[in-house]
């Protein structure tokens, strides 16, 4: 039997609904030999976890949480814990609201890092949709403040990409080579800040190439409903505003991938 080429990470936290969908989605689109899947259940002593332990294809963690810890630590942490398990040459991290949408997703994903061994991970800034007209007034603006700050001489400021706030591939959906992980003995929560940023830089800036996929290209094959955890979980600092156009952000999103056919299917636990 061929062992598995990438395994998939994927901290869960009281999210039932999206986290079955992503997981049957998972069954339904992934060859089952391709991967190892490790979930990371972030103390969510809810029905999530609950559903989590009937599945017999998956590895599960069930992770304590740490009086006092931050979400964005809890995530980092989870995944840690799992990275530790990894065997694989690969390993993706994806999120609870990260879903697949065709059978050649992950092959696309492989083909941009397994043929070239200077390219140490593949994924995306950010994975959305928006509008044409959106996206081309963010850059002017975006372009109108690099200028700015220029003038000023400003360097401690929150453009994206400029300075500490540089792109990095986000866990919502980033594929790695876990090799290079261990050289550099580096890990999703490498200084205690957001998930892969500091893993990001080490990687690129021992000489390694990162492959930003464009959204509109990485969105053909995988979807992410961004911040939907948060959303559902408005104790975790969600504003109302944020949590009013998140649920109405991911009814659409679950329209668009068929969700409720996936959900009552339950044949894609077995």
């Amino acid at each position: 039997m061929n062992q598995p080429k990438v395994t998939i990470l994927i901290p869960n936290y009281r999210t039932l609904t999206l986290t079955k969908l992503c997981l049957r989605l998972l069954r339904k689109y992934t060859t089952p030999e391709l991967v190892h899947i490790i979930v990371i259940d972030n103390d969510s002593k809810d029905e999530s976890v609950t559903y989590l332990r009937t599945l017999n294809w998956i590895e599960l963690i069930e992770r304590t949480a740490i009086p006092g810890e931050a979400p964005a630590e809890s995530h980092s942490r989870a995944m840690d814990l799992a990275l530790g398990k990894v065997t694989t040459p690969y390993v993706l991290s994806i999120h609870t609201d990260t879903l697949v949408k065709r059978p050649d997703w992950l092959e696309f994903l492989l083909s941009h890092i397994e043929n070239n061994p200077k390219v140490a991970g593949v994924g995306s800034w950010k994975l959305e949709s928006k509008p044409l007209l959106k996206r081309w007034a963010k850059q002017v603006e975006r372009l109108v403040q690099t200028q700015y700050y220029k003038i000023l001489n400003k360097k401690n400021h929150a453009i994206e990409g400029q300075d500490d706030n540089y792109y990095y591939l986000r866990s919502h959906c980033a594929l790695y080579r876990m090799d290079l992980i261990r050289q550099l003995n580096t890990g999703f929560g490498d200084g205690d800040a957001v998930a892969g940023k500091v893993m990001h830089k080490k990687l690129v800036d021992a000489g390694y190439q990162m492959i930003f996929l464009p959204s509109e290209q990485l969105g053909q094959y995988v979807d992410h409903i961004n911040h939907a955890t948060m959303v559902l979980n408005p104790e975790l600092g969600a504003r109302d505003k944020t949590i009013q156009q998140g649920k109405e952000r991911i009814e659409q999103r679950l329209k668009a991938v068929n969700a409720n056919q996936i959900l009552v299917d339950s044949s894609l636990d077995n």
